[in-house]
């Protein structure tokens, strides 16, 4: 065995430390398992309680029963007569054999591997058999329950119940894990929390945790442990967030006059509470001198992109420094190409009457307003000539996709960088577009993706935050509606009749393609690949119907969509790939099939695709799910007033490990539980601070600086 160095030793390979089967091995690199430490920090899903069973020398036909065991012979078979395709093997423990059989079912044989603990649950048949039991992967047998024959067992606590793949079981994670808290540099491995930190808020040694967390003895000692890494996750975003603000503190940006009353009638409307509010936040971020770092957070339709081009005309209307003449500039970066040429059309109407330029450069070209050829519209013009004009400062306002942040593009007076549905751009790609200036830019962020409070100053402790938590007026109200697979046919009617108006419809399907019955785990959910060949065949045979899904190229996506936009597709069928920043306004009715599988957040978001539009915006949800838990969630669905509502609904409801927003961010499950904690979220963030400001480069804090340079930026990349 590898003799490991106090600093080597979570680093080291687990083939070091023990020779795994050749399937193991694949299995383990299929989890991501490679060191000790991907291992250690391999948490349990759940826990089962060791609840009492039989031996099997006592099992009586008829009778239901709880039996644990070690699993043998299990093979793929068809059955003699009907050839019907099964899996069979046989329990056995201190006592005895019993033979089990599943009937459609063969994959199991593949999914529990040989020599395996289980927990089986079933009926025994008249001739002695358990015909299609439930069977479950366990670490250890009950001390009360046969167990001399696999020896050592747990006296007492809970079963950790780990995410398998074949070839890596839960007992082998289980003593695998037993065996490196044996060795001895286990001892050894370093806190990432100070210990002044642990003991003020009561959380154990690394040691300890790791220890409690795969092997509890009871729920607190769980809880606990959970609690420890859930601090230490958000604790080092928040560390990094913290760093962020405190150089960006350090920098100079544009003074931006701030008068904007004037422009406010070119909407045509008044503006929101929320609004008003937001724009105070932000104009006194722009006149401060110190650049402004704000996120912008408000529902689908809550007018965040008037908020921008207000921001966006105190910028342009400021002189540059020492100068009587000219434009600071706007550079405002979107995720997809539709969405930036929406921009790009936005701007022109509301910056028309004035003597600037806006320019719009993406992946497939750049365009400019005014043309010198038609003064009222744009053009297409070179790229070289588009670079030109945005580093000599003629072109005031840049709309563009990715494209604004690299390297050729450069800026003769860049003040403001608004970023539309920031989640979808690191931090990285944020301080590309901001830090390569003398002067830095002031920071706008949006997004239309409504998270509770707690995830926010998480996320986004780099940033300070507004809210736009109202809707302006005049705004149709979506008509939601949750219905079961027999009132198909009544909702298709409805399409039909809006389609007929010169309306287009959204069908939003959870899965890409069938998914295979016989496939262990699988998904039985409506596929777009599916619904789009039922739609062309039935009702709506003499419609355009196009699909789109998440494997599909960017370049592909974007052809789509622009078809979509232009009407020459009426039903879009598609995956949730379409749930943020797509504005087809006369789309107006979207059907979102197993709505069960979404969360409120993300369905908030896809009924969001409806509102764009003067037409009356229809929503309708299938699910035929029986549980009262996503009775209540759906009910919810209906009728919440807002998003932020129903994202803290969806965190209480839902669980926070299920939350969709968590996988866009790469949280893990155990630092989006603590999410539903403010006052662990509040904590992190005060003992982050406070390092920061006394050890901004953490040169005091030298194991900090260390595991802090390790950590992954948790923001979408």
């Amino acid at each position: 065995m590898l003799n490991c160095t106090k600093m080597q030793f979570t680093e080291t390979p687990i083939t070091s430390l023990v020779r795994p089967h050749p399937e193991t091995l694949i299995g383990l690199r299929k989890l991501g398992i490679e060191t000790v430490k991907d291992l250690l920090y391999y948490f349990p899903q759940r826990y089962g309680s060791v609840s009492s069973g039989t031996f099997i020398r006592d099992v009586k036909h008829g009778e239901a029963v709880t039996l644990y065991g070690q699993i043998s012979k299990l093979a793929t078979k068809k059955s003699f007569k009907s050839k019907v395709p099964m899996a069979e093997g046989f329990l056995g423990d201190s006592t005895g054999k019993i033979k089990l059989m599943w009937f459609h079912q063969a994959y199991i044989a593949k999914m529990i591997p040989e020599g395996s603990l289980v927990k089986v649950q079933g009926k025994v048949s008249a001739n002695g058999t358990i015909l299609n039991p439930e069977i479950e992967s366990i670490a250890v047998i009950p001390d009360n329950i046969g167990d001399g024959l696999f020896g050592e067992g747990v006296k007492a606590g809970l079963n950790p119940v780990y995410a398998e793949t074949k070839g890596v079981s839960t007992s082998w994670i289980y003593h695998t894990l037993q065996r490196i808290f044996k060795h001895k540099d286990f001892a050894t491995i370093e806190d990432n929390i100070p210990a002044d930190l642990r003991e003020k808020y009561n959380l154990p040694s690394i040691q300890t945790a790791l220890i409690w967390i795969h092997g509890p003895k009871n729920d607190g000692d769980a809880t606990v442990a959970r609690k420890r890494f859930a601090f230490e996750e958000v604790f080092f975003i928040q560390l990094k967030n913290q760093q962020i603000r405190y150089e960006l503190a350090k920098e100079k940006a544009f003074i931006i006059d701030t008068n904007v009353e004037k422009f406010k009638e070119r909407f045509g409307f008044p503006l929101t509470d929320g609004q008003l509010s937001s724009l105070s936040d932000i104009l006194e971020d722009l006149k401060s001198g110190a650049p402004m770092s704000r996120l912008l957070e408000g529902d689908v339709g809550s007018g965040k992109t008037a908020v921008a081009a207000l921001a966006s005309y105190a910028t342009i209307t400021t002189l540059p420094k020492n100068q009587n003449y000219g434009h600071l500039q706007v550079a405002y970066m979107a995720p997809t190409e539709i969405l930036a040429n929406q921009h790009f059309e936005s701007f022109i109407k509301l910056f028309s009457h004035m003597p600037i330029s806006i320019g719009l450069i993406t992946g497939t070209g750049c365009k400019k307003f005014p043309s010198k050829v038609n003064p009222s519209g744009w053009t297409n013009i070179s790229r070289p000539q588009f670079l030109k004009w945005v580093e000599s400062g003629d072109i005031s306002i840049v709309i563009g996709t990715h494209a604004l942040i690299q390297k050729s593009v450069k800026f003769k007076n860049l003040a403001l960088v608004i970023i539309d549905e920031q989640h979808r751009f690191g931090t990285a790609q944020r301080q590309k577009l901001t830090r390569k200036h003398d002067l830095v830019p002031h920071l706008l962020s949006m997004t239309a993706t409504p998270i509770p409070r707690t995830l926010a100053l998480t996320l986004y402790g780099d940033l300070d935050l507004s809210v736009l938590d109202q809707m302006p007026s005049g705004r149709k109200k979506i008509i939601t509606e949750l219905v079961t697979e027999r009132n198909r046919k009544n909702v298709h009617e409805k399409v039909l009749e809006e389609l007929k108006a010169g309306r287009q419809a959204y069908v939003i399907c959870p899965r890409i393609e069938e998914s295979d019955p016989d496939k262990v785990g699988a998904l039985i959910a409506k596929s777009v690949k599916a619904e789009a060949a039922k739609l062309k065949k039935g009702l709506f045979k003499d419609y355009r119907i196009e699909v789109m899904h998440s494997k599909m190229k960017p370049i592909d996506k974007e052809k789509i969509m622009k078809k979509f936009y232009a009407h020459e597709i009426d039903i879009l069928v598609s995956t949730s790939v379409v749930e943020v920043g797509v504005n087809v306004p006369n789309a107006n009715i979207i059907l979102i099939e197993d709505g069960h599988r979404y969360g409120l957040a993300q369905l908030h978001q896809l009924r969001g695709r409806v509102v764009r539009g003067n037409h009356q915006p229809y929503c309708f949800v299938f699910t035929d799910s029986k549980s009262e838990k996503t009775a209540d969630r759906l009910d919810a669905f209906k009728t919440a007033k807002n998003g932020f509502e129903l994202a803290e609904l969806d965190l209480k409801l839902r669980g926070a490990g299920e939350l969709y927003i968590g996988k866009q961010w790469g949280i893990s499950d155990i630092a989006m539980e603590a999410i539903k904690n403010l006052k662990l979220v509040e904590a992190a963030r005060k003992e982050a601070k406070t390092i920061i400001e006394k050890d901004p480069k953490l040169m005091k804090h030298s194991l900090l600086a260390e595991a802090l340079a390790k950590k992954e930026d948790v923001h979408f990349e």
